[in-house]
């Protein structure tokens, strides 16, 4: 008994914080699979927004795993989640195994969330460009700024005020597609630094290839992960793609 305690003590105490088998223990209605392997810029923020995505599924009655494992791209592990979150992926994180993997994956019905860097990931992959909806071009310094929420209907904007003002980081995007149902748009006149001009998507959603499909520009920054109405507006995202 007493060998069998201290092996799973050496268990708990090599577990590595960025590859969770189960984050969260709760009897989950579903579960998500949170991914932030990056191969470009790493952002701070990472460790925060999984802690915060572990808190919401703790708090809202889902099951978060988390990993930078790409090797866990694979069409039976994929098939237990309803969502896969990627957050500030960079460049190219899978391989075209991986890939194929994953596209399957959302053509059986899965979920996405795109949480800010997840635009500045697999560029050479159309696929994936077309899905997450645009693919990140510039950003100017982190600054404050006003998005304008144009659906409160949808669970990713319900409570929020008509003019959201917060700071983070803006990206301009490229490659947009024209098919995503845009949410919110970033107000140009309201910072320094945007490209995009008069209609600046910056929260978008879609059916994409049988899938669902919710992207969020924001999150660059630590704070974030702890300002309530952008969690809650994270936690809509999630359960958009979830088909909650």
């Amino acid at each position: 008994m007493k060998i069998l305690l201290a092996f799973s003590v050496l268990l708990l105490l090599n577990a590595s914080p960025c590859d969770s088998p189960a984050g969260n223990k709760n009897a989950a209605g579903f579960k998500v699979l949170v991914f932030s392997k990056t191969a470009g810029y790493r952002h701070a923020s990472i460790p925060v927004g999984r802690q915060a995505i572990l808190d919401l599924g703790l708090k809202h009655g889902f099951t978060a795993d988390t990993t930078e494992d790409a090797s866990r791209f694979t069409q039976a592990n994929l098939a237990q989640y309803a969502v896969v979150i990627f957050l500030s992926t960079t460049h190219d994180v899978l391989d075209e195994a991986q890939q194929a993997a994953f596209e399957n994956y959302i053509r059986s019905g899965g979920g996405y969330v795109g949480i800010h860097a997840a635009s500045d990931t697999e560029y050479d992959w159309p696929w994936y460009g077309k899905m997450v909806g645009g693919y990140f071009d510039s950003r100017p310094e982190i600054q404050e700024a006003v998005v304008h929420v144009k659906n409160h209907e949808h669970p990713a904007c319900k409570g929020l005020p008509n003019d959201w003002k917060r700071t983070d980081e803006w990206y301009n995007f490229k490659s947009l597609n024209d098919g995503v149902n845009v949410l919110m748009t970033l107000d140009e006149t309201t910072y320094k630094g945007g490209k995009n001009g008069t209609y600046h998507p910056i929260v978008w959603y879609h059916e994409y290839d049988g899938g669902r499909v919710f992207y969020t520009g924001m999150g660059h920054t630590s704070e974030s992960y702890s300002e309530p109405l952008f969690l809650q507006h994270v936690l809509g995202g999630i359960l958009y793609a979830a088909g909650k």
